[in-house]
């Protein structure tokens, strides 16, 4: 029988048809070479969209602001704006001014001096009515002003003839303002000698030999050079009666002599150099002008 079936009949048993093999082995093929193709053109597209699918999302984070929003009712807080400070010339532009007197002085000094003295020491520097002349009201020149607070000037210019002294000094805010004050002196001093005393252009020690060269009855400044002239003893207090504060003269920015810090420093260090001391042995007093 195994002769009919020819020499190769055991190849063939259990798949009686070889086609029917063939078509197995390629139906299994297929399936693995789709697989590779889409896994492919898979990559290709992520290789290409992945980069432009992420860059639009940075945008759309970026072009999104996020905005705080208030717990309670959802909405965005307001935005607090700062208040600005009213500054002196904002007070003073919509108020009118004000003649000084010897409590406003008084005032300035207790609260000047309450961190850097004891009680006891602040009582001290507490000046009697009879420390102070009469204060301008205002309507007053500089020299109609000292005639009033000096009516024996003529008597008094003669009397003195103590040099690196004065009997009248004028303390105000800058150079241009004790130029400006000396040209109203003119109808007052009649021959007495007036000095300017204030740092520009000037060199101390020039007016340290202008003081001691001869007899000066009448010195305006600033308080700092003043101050700078008593330190190195060119200017001495020996001789002084009157002391004249250019309190109500107001700059452009409507300041007073002790509204600027600097001026206002070298201003309380002057009176602490010997003015206070001469107010209460009753050798100096203070007018406001």
């Amino acid at each position: 029988m195994g002769d009919d079936l020819g020499e190769e009949w055991w190849k063939h048993e259990g798949n009686s048809d070889p086609s029917e093999a063939e078509e197995e082995e390629h139906q299994e093929k297929e399936p693995t070479q789709k697989t590779n193709t889409k896994s492919k053109a898979q990559k290709r597209k992520t290789e290409t969209e992945g980069p432009v699918k992420t860059k639009k999302k940075k945008q759309q984070k970026e072009s999104v602001v996020p905005q705080k929003k208030d717990p309670a009712d959802g909405k965005s807080p307001k935005v607090k704006r700062k208040r600005k400070k009213k500054t002196i010339t904002d007070v003073l532009s919509s108020s009118e001014p004000k003649p000084g007197c010897p409590e406003d002085l008084q005032t300035l000094v207790t609260k000047y001096f309450s961190d850097k003295r004891s009680v006891i020491e602040q009582e001290e520097l507490k000046l009697s009515d009879s420390s102070f002349l009469s204060s301008n009201d205002l309507t007053h020149s500089l020299s109609s002003y000292l005639k009033q607070v000096c009516p024996k000037w003529a008597k008094v210019q003669k009397q003195h003839t103590v040099k690196s002294s004065v009997v009248l000094l004028i303390i105000c805010s800058s150079a241009l303002r004790t130029i400006e004050l000396i040209k109203q002196l003119t109808t007052f001093k009649g021959e007495a000698k007036a000095l300017k005393l204030f740092a520009k252009h000037i060199k101390v020690e020039e007016q340290v030999k202008l003081l001691q060269k001869g007899v000066t009855h009448i010195g305006v400044g600033t308080p700092g050079r003043i101050c700078a002239l008593i330190e190195k003893e060119g200017l001495n207090l020996c001789a002084l009666r009157y002391l004249v504060l250019d309190w109500n003269w107001r700059d452009q920015k409507l300041r007073r002599m002790v509204d600027i810090p600097e001026i206002k420093l070298d201003f309380m260090n002057l009176l602490e150099s010997g003015i206070l001391s001469g107010c209460k042995e009753g050798k100096i007093k203070i007018g406001l002008f």
